[in-house]
């Protein structure tokens, strides 16, 4: 018989009372170190004091009255948003599914308002994720998220991931736009190739194409940038955002520049829910702390820190662990054994970690941990190797 609760995720045996920082407790007192951080969203932690006093004080005025009015957290955010990135423009919702669709239907709406309205498709890459709706698992090709939802919906042309000459091979007088991930992280976090991004923005200006990038999980200062797109020397024309933006609340948000939104008029996309006041408040509480003088800086310090230490691990117990890759805040150690044990013995030891493409097994902490935090985390790691050996 099937359970009250639908059984579409294979979840631990496990349940958390409370959080503090970079820590979950259950309700008997077991303390686990939080390196999972809700799949990069907590990227503060658990129970930060500006985010809660945010959160609480907007909650005692009123939660939501729908976007048919103004929102004023919402035109702060994105007046902040804007002054800080490529944008010139931003659209808020509740996902990065939702902010990867509203930057697929905006790549469409801008070649229709430009006068090509033949030009839909939209080249991906493989390996790549985007999200769970129909059009969102279509642009990825994990045909275990596929499986079973076909007709795929049509429109995506997928390339390997760095290769410059399939992407020029690919692009058609049917080709709207490019999207990708600048670090692929479902994947199995693979940075994208030195270059590769400022040849897509090459091509994109070459072909009159937008480039989009889903920034879902590199945002947010999880490379060590606001986004990742800092790095390149280069600015998409769209972005998608979300995970860490709300630290924890439900938010995404698309941003755009004014020629890719131009078409982007009332009536042609929205959300009942998106961007309502409890969002916003978050959101900005969040800006708050991630735009205090040297807080990407730390974040730089402490994720190098990190890869020292797992880089280090991996040699020593070659048995268990094949190599480590990644940047910032976002590192992947790739498995020898299998991942699912990996993470069953690095939460016996008291980690949680998230499970990704390419047997690897993803360390995305709470972008203001410590030194002696990266430590503890490293040590469970070390002990878990050790166990297979």
């Amino acid at each position: 018989m099937i359970p009250a609760l639908m059984p579409n995720y294979a979840r631990a045996d496990i349940a958390f009372e409370r959080g503090e920082g970079p820590y979950l407790f259950t309700a008997e007192g077991r303390r686990y170190l939080d390196f999972a951080a809700g799949v990069a969203v907590n990227a503060l932690g658990h129970g930060h004091p500006h985010l809660v006093a945010a959160l609480v004080e907007q909650a005692k005025r009123v939660w939501h009255y729908s976007n048919l009015y103004r929102v004023p957290g919402q035109e702060q955010m994105a007046a902040r948003l804007v002054e800080r990135t490529f944008a010139d423009t931003v659209f808020f919702c509740n996902s990065g599914a939702e902010a990867v669709e509203a930057s697929l239907k905006m790549a469409r709406k801008y070649q229709d308002h430009v006068g090509s309205p033949e030009r839909y498709r939209v080249i991906t890459f493989e390996n790549a994720f985007h999200g769970r709706t129909l059009a969102t698992i279509s642009a990825g090709t994990n045909a275990a998220h596929q499986k079973g939802f076909d007709p795929l919906v049509q429109g995506f042309d997928h390339c390997a991931f760095g290769n410059m000459n399939e992407v020029r091979a690919k692009i058609t007088g049917e080709t709207a736009a490019i999207l990708v991930e600048p670090v692929q992280g479902e994947g199995g976090i693979h940075p994208a190739p030195r270059g590769f991004l400022k040849a897509l923005r090459e091509a994109c200006d070459e072909h009159g194409l937008l480039l989009v990038f889903d920034e879902v999980q590199t945002g947010m200062g999880r490379t060590g940038k606001l986004f990742a797109y800092e790095w390149e020397g280069i600015a998409p024309d769209v972005m998608a955002v979300a995970k860490g933006i709300g630290g924890g609340f439900p938010i995404g948000a698309c941003l755009a520049t004014e020629r890719a939104a131009a078409a982007m008029t009332a009536g042609t996309h929205g959300s009942t829910f998106g961007g309502n006041l409890l969002a916003m408040a978050a959101a900005n509480a969040v800006l708050d702390v991630m735009l205090a003088p040297g807080f990407f800086e730390r974040v730089q310090e402490t994720g190098r820190y990190l890869g020292e230490r797992l880089a280090a691990t991996a040699t020593r117990f070659p048995k268990a662990i094949e190599t480590v890759r990644g940047t910032g805040m976002m590192w992947g150690v790739k498995c020898v054994v299998p991942y699912a044990e990996m993470t069953t013995r690095l939460r016996d030891h008291g980690l949680l970690t998230v499970p990704a493409g390419d047997n690897v097994v993803r360390f995305l902490p709470p972008l203001n941990i410590e030194r002696a935090q990266v430590d503890d985390a490293v040590t469970a790691l070390e002990k878990a190797a050790a166990s297979f050996a």
